[in-house]
């Protein structure tokens, strides 16, 4: 299932990553292992913040996008589920409105 996985990176370690010439090295690494459909990197209420786009065909693999980013960079996690506009589609939104009218 195609989930929005949105990461909120504090401060630290972060800084002190990226000081020491790892921050860039150690996302690399992460991407590589996650191999998210998309990635991109924000501000979010203030902290660094990267939001990836990933396939999890399984709730027991919300650990595997999780940890890097809970041990490498205390992060906080959020996911939610996407729908592409073709996944709409299919959602019968036209026999749910009749059924809830």
């Amino acid at each position: 299932m195609r989930m929005i996985l949105t990461a909120s990176l504090p401060h630290e370690p972060f800084n002190s990553l990226v000081r020491a010439g790892k921050a860039g090295t150690l996302l690399q690494e992460i991407l590589a292992q996650l191999k998210p459909e998309a990635v991109y990197f924000t501000e979010e209420h203030g902290l660094r913040g990267a939001i990836l786009i990933v396939d999890v065909a399984d709730a027991s693999q919300i650990p595997f996008f999780a940890e890097p980013f809970f041990l490498k960079f205390n992060a906080d996690c959020r996911f939610r589920i996407a729908m592409t506009p073709a996944d709409l589609g299919k959602a019968g939104l036209d026999a749910l409105g009749k059924q809830w009218q």
